[in-house]
């Protein structure tokens, strides 16, 4: 499980990616098809084609981390989205995508605050 950092976000491409890509193409990808700088310390998901395979980078006071996780048996449930080339998650919908599961449906609840008790 990862713990992020106050103030990281995490960004979800929503364009499928040949899973032999490395830091190095990753790290492009971030800065041409997303806008951002890959040292940002936000952390970037991207898919492969078949949808088994997913791929984090994220750079970590001195260097790239790149997490790989891959489904024995399912598949990643990403979103179909053309018009846009990335998608910010919460940290629990990036541990729920990590599960398999369909994270665009965890939303977080709103805050309630009571001004007055009845």
């Amino acid at each position: 499980m990862l713990k992020l950092r106050e103030g990281i976000k995490v960004y979800v491409s929503t364009q499928l990616i040949d899973a032999r890509k490395s830091i190095d193409s990753l790290s492009v990808i971030v800065s041409s098809l997303f806008g951002e700088n890959p040292q940002s310390g936000h952390l970037f998901i991207f898919f492969n084609k078949s949808r088994d395979k997913v791929k984090i980078l994220w750079w970590d006071c001195n260097g790239f981390v790149l997490h790989y996780k891959r489904l024995e048996k399912h598949r990643f449930i990403v979103p179909k989205l053309s018009d846009i080339a990335r998608l910010e998650i919460s940290e629990a919908q990036l541990h729920g995508l990590l599960a398999g599961l369909d994270f665009s449906l965890m939303k977080h609840f709103p805050e309630i605050n009571y001004h007055q008790y009845v």
